[in-house]
C-alpha cells in the first residue's frame, strides 16, 4: 500500500498501473466509513497475492486530484475507489461495500493467478527474443503462457508469429501454429492482428505443396493474367519472409483485376502490412522536473512513421483508385 500525491502520482499510480492493476482508496480521516472499508481494502489485497496494488489517497490533502476523478465519475462522496488499469481509471465503487462486493469488483479487472503466470512468461519470451536469446526457450515460455493463459491473445499471437518463422526451416511447425490458431479463429471477423496472422498461415499452408517458383514463373511469363500463379507465387514468397516481393506480386493482380478471387490479393497485402507494421509504443514517462498531473483522458501515442509501409500503402492506394 502507497500514500498518492502529486509527486508520485506518475510513478507509483499511472506507470504502476501499466504494469498491474491499481486500486486507488479515495478517503479523509474525517470520514467513518473510510475507516471502516479502509482495513477491509488491506485485507484483500494481502489475499489476491499482489494481483492488485492499493493506493490511498486522502482528499483533504489532495483534493486536486480528488476532485478531478470524482468530476470524471459523477462522484460526490467518499470512500470513492478507483480501479487504474494501463495508465487509465475504467471503473469505481462508492461507499463501504461488503467484502464480497469488493471481491467481485476485483475479479473483473485483477487477473488471475494463471493469467499473471503468463504475463509473466510473455515478458521473458519478448525480453529473450528481444536480446537474441534461445529460441527453443522462448518457444517454450510462449507455449506456456497460452495454456496458462488460453484468453491472452498477445502470447497466442506471438506464439503463432514465432512457430511460421520456424516453419521456413520445419515444416511441421505449420500443423502447429494452426493448431495454436484455431481457438481463436472467430476473432479473424474483428480483430486485424489475427486477420493478418491468418493470411500468413494459409500462405504457409500453400508454400507446403506450392509448385516450383521457376514453373510459377514460367505460368505467369506465358499470361501476365495468371493471377492463380501469381497469387501462388506471391505466397511463396510470404511464407518465406520476403514480404516486400510478395507485395509486389498482389499489387500486380490488384492493378489488373482488384475482385479477382473475392479481393484475395488486395487482403493478403493489406495483412502483410498490419504484419510489419510496429506496435504503437507506451506512453512516455513524465519529464523529470515538470509538474505531475493527472490526465483521465490519458496520453496519445504516436507511432513512428515507416518510410517503406508508407509507400507501400500509397502503391496500394493509386492501385485501389
Amino acid at each position: 500500500m502507497i500514500d498518492i500525491t502529486l509527486e508520485n502520482l506518475q510513478t507509483e499510480l499511472i506507470e504502476a498501473s501499466m504494469r498491474q492493476p491499481v486500486l486507488l482508496d479515495i478517503w479523509a480521516p474525517w470520514c467513518g466509513p473510510c475507516k471502516s472499508l479502509g482495513p477491509v481494502l488491506e485485507k484483500l489485497e494481502t489475499a489476491y497475492g499482489g494481483r492488485f496494488l492499493l493506493a490511498k489517497l486522502n482528499s483533504d490533502e489532495q483534493p486536486e486530484i480528488a476532485g478531478q476523478l470524482s468530476q470524471a465519475f459523477g462522484v460526490r462522496s467518499i470512500p470513492f475507489c478507483v480501479m487504474f488499469s494501463q495508465g487509465q481509471p475504467v471503473d469505481g465503487f462508492v461507499g463501504a461495500v461488503p467484502e464480497a462486493d469488493i471481491r467481485a469488483f476485483l475479479d473483473k479487472h485483477v487477473p488471475t493467478e494463471d493469467a499473471q503466470e503468463a504475463e509473466a512468461e510473455l515478458e521473458a519470451a519478448e525480453e529473450l527474443l528481444e536480446s537474441g536469446g534461445d529460441v527453443g526457450t522462448v518457444l517454450a515460455k510462449l507455449q506456456e503462457a497460452v495454456a496458462l493463459d488460453p484468453a491472452n491473445d498477445a502470447a497466442r499471437l506471438d506464439l503463432i508469429k514465432l512457430l511460421l518463422d520456424l516453419a521456413r526451416d520445419d515444416a511441421r511447425c505449420v500443423a502447429e501454429a494452426r493448431a495454436v490458431f484455431e481457438p481463436a479463429a472467430p476473432k479473424v471477423l474483428s480483430d486485424a492482428r489475427f486477420s493478418a496472422v491468418e493470411h500468413w498461415l494459409k500462405a504457409a499452408e500453400v508454400a507446403l505443396t506450392a509448385r516450383p517458383l521457376s514453373e510459377l514463373d514460367a505460368a505467369i511469363a506465358t499470361s501476365k493474367r495468371d493471377f492463380a500463379a501469381r497469387f501462388e507465387r506471391a505466397q511463396c514468397l510470404f511464407a518465406a519472409g520476403a514480404r516486400t516481393e510478395a507485395m509486389d506480386e498482389l499489387l500486380e493482380i490488384v492493378m489488373r483485376d482488384k475482385a479477382w478471387n473475392h479481393e484475395a490479393a488486395r487482403k493478403t497485402y493489406v495483412a502483410i502490412l498490419e504484419l510489419m507494421t510496429k506496435p504503437v509504443p507506451k506512453p512516455a514517462a513524465e519529464v523529470p522536473g515538470s509538474k505531475p498531473t493527472l490526465e483521465i483522458a490519458g496520453k496519445a501515442a504516436v507511432a513512428h512513421s515507416d518510410p517503406l509501409l508508407d509507400q507501400y500503402r500509397r502503391k496500394l492506394s493509386m492501385a485501389l483508385f
